[in-house]
This record gives C-alpha cells, structure tokens and sequence, in this order.
C-alpha cells in the first residue's frame, strides 16, 4: 500500500514510469470492478473499459492523485464518463421511448448493456445537480454505481465507516429519485 502512495506521488510529479506501474500493480483491481460492472458481458468488454479508464487517466500527463482511496474515485468519475458517452452515442443513433427510471440496485455498464441508456442519461443529470450541493454524496455515487464498489470497499479506501456510508448512500438514493421523478 505504501509503495503504491509513494508511485502515487512520483506519477502527479510527472514520471511516466510510475504512473505505468500504479496501473500495473492496481490493473487486477481495476479489471474486478469493470467485471463487477459488466455482470456476465464478455471479458474483452471488461479489458476495454479499464484500458479506456486508464487512457483517460494518463491523457493529461501525470496522474493528478493522492492515494490509492483517491485513484479509485477518480477512476470511478472516468469510468462513469466512459458510460454516460457510451450511451449518449448510442443515444443519438436512436432516439425514444419513455423507460423506467434507472435502478441504483445495479451498475451503469449493466443498465447500459441492458439497453436502458435513457435511466443512465437521467441519472447523470440527477448526479451533475447532486454534485453542485453535495459533492462527496455525488462521489459516493460514482464509486458504487460507476465503479461498482461495495460499501465495505469504499470504506476501506476512504477511512470512513461502512455504517456512515450506508446512511450517506440512503440520502443520495433519495434525492436522485425525487430528482428523476421530477423531470
């Protein structure tokens, strides 16, 4: 854990090198959640996205990130942007149909697969005004509906209590309903 802070902190200073082993050393780990995303869609679907996510963190040059806790939000917010454009594409190859609101119960990938991107659309813009009051709700949401993180692992790698993020994740649900209900 320490060695990965410390590539962690040699990466954000701009050393390519590192910032190919953090991806290494957490590749497994990234690869379990976009599984975890995907539910029972191919492995090549898997590998792509977390080789996306990883294109998109290393784009800007040094990866602007503190610990591995943080790694994994800022991998959560990539891969949820790598879904709301996945399915904005599709989206826009067809348009229509009044669906159901998006199920917090499931990943994005999932209900994106499962050809209900209109739920994820909806859902994102529900998250955009989330995030303009509450941002660390918001970011709890990424990491379990984007990144398909359980509360437990959440906890781990943010130092918070599992019992605390059950009642944050509670709160988040709600206004998310009412905020898709709404429009």
């Amino acid at each position: 854990m320490a060695d990965i802070t410390e590539l962690i902190g040699k990466a954000r200073d701009g050393d390519d090198e590192a910032s190919g082993r953090v991806f290494a050393l957490l590749y497994d780990e990234l690869r379990r959640l976009a599984a975890g995303q995907l539910r029972g869609e191919g492995a090549m679907r898997t590998t792509s996205l977390v080789h996306e996510a990883y294109l998109k963190l290393a784009q800007h040059g040094a990866i602007e990130v503190n610990d591995r806790g943080h790694y994994f939000a800022v991998a959560a917010r990539v891969m949820r942007q790598i879904v709301i454009d996945h399915v904005r594409a599709r989206a826009a190859l067809r348009r229509g149909g009044n669906q159901p609101v998006a199920s917090l119960d499931t990943t994005a990938l999932q209900a994106a697969a499962e050809d209900r991107g209109e739920e994820v659309l909806a859902l994102d813009d529900a998250l955009h005004r989330l995030a303009g009051l509450d941002a660390p709700l918001a970011a709890l949401v990424e990491m379990r509906f984007y990144a398909g993180l359980e509360l437990a692992e959440i906890a781990s790698v943010q130092g918070r209590s599992e019992r605390s993020l059950k009642r944050d994740w509670r709160r988040a649900r709600a206004f998310l309903q009412r905020e898709i209900a709404g429009h």
